[in-house]
């Protein structure tokens, strides 16, 4: 999953100030991978858009999971922030988080809490601290479960803006994907981050990677939890 990450500089911004771009990323994970993800994904597609107004910013993220013969996920988040006061780097936080899968639904998520957003004079970096209530809610196989979820995220322009360095990561407590001796699915810390690095062709056209760094996120039958999916991606600003 994919954070729009230079939009922290328009949270500091006057105005109303829009962005969008596709990406598609080739997922490695599934050759590194062989035997704990044979169904991985090879192909994400990825809608990222931004606005910011007067009162803080909306954005929105839609990941699409793409096989030969048909789209294996559709996972969405969405975010509204309101400034807390002008000139102030805090923001109130509200989040939903869900989609799709060919196995059915992922468990619904709504978040709030607050955000500490930053940047540098130029504007070259920006970074920005989240810590949120979680609240998972019920769905056909798991229970509704509350917990806390601390989010990073950074972006790092440098080479006179032609290399771009960005990323998020999310810890939060919920299910992992291991199991107690009568079938039900434990709990505990979930880590996930993806750092991406980005050659700027021009202000539109930029080629780099992801990888995908996890642990207790992915799910699989056997006892390793720890996972390093890199992808080569394209990305299209709008």
């Amino acid at each position: 999953m994919n954070k729009l990450l230079f939009t922290l500089i328009a949270l500091m911004a006057a105005g109303t100030i829009a962005a969008q771009n596709i990406q598609l990323h080739y997922d490695f994970g599934r050759n590194i991978y062989s035997d704990e993800q044979p169904d991985r994904q090879k192909v994400t597609l990825t809608l990222e858009q931004f606005k910011a107004d007067r009162l803080g910013s909306w954005f929105y993220f839609v990941d699409l999971d793409l096989k030969s013969e048909d789209m294996s996920c559709a996972y969405l988040e969405i975010s509204r922030e309101f400034n807390l006061k002008t000139g102030s780097p805090f923001a109130a936080h509200i989040e939903y988080d869900g989609g799709l899968n060919l196995g059915g639904s992922f468990q619904h998520v709504g978040l709030a809490g607050i955000a500490y957003n930053r940047h540098s004079d130029d504007f070259s970096k920006t970074w920005s601290l989240q810590l949120m209530y979680k609240q998972h809610f019920k769905n056909d196989f798991l229970s509704a479960l509350s917990g806390f979820q601390l989010t990073g995220v950074w972006g790092i322009q440098f080479m006179n803006r032609k290399m771009t360095f960005s990323g998020f990561i999310d810890i939060w407590n919920g299910y992992i994907p291991k199991w107690n001796e009568h079938g039900e699915q434990k709990k505990g810390l979930v880590v996930l981050t993806e750092p991406q690095l980005w050659y700027n062709f021009s202000n539109v056209f930029s080629v780099g990677t992801e990888w995908e760094i996890s642990n207790n996120f992915i799910y699989h039958n056997g006892t390793k939890t720890f996972y390093v999916n890199p992808t080569l991606a394209v990305k299209f600003n709008l």
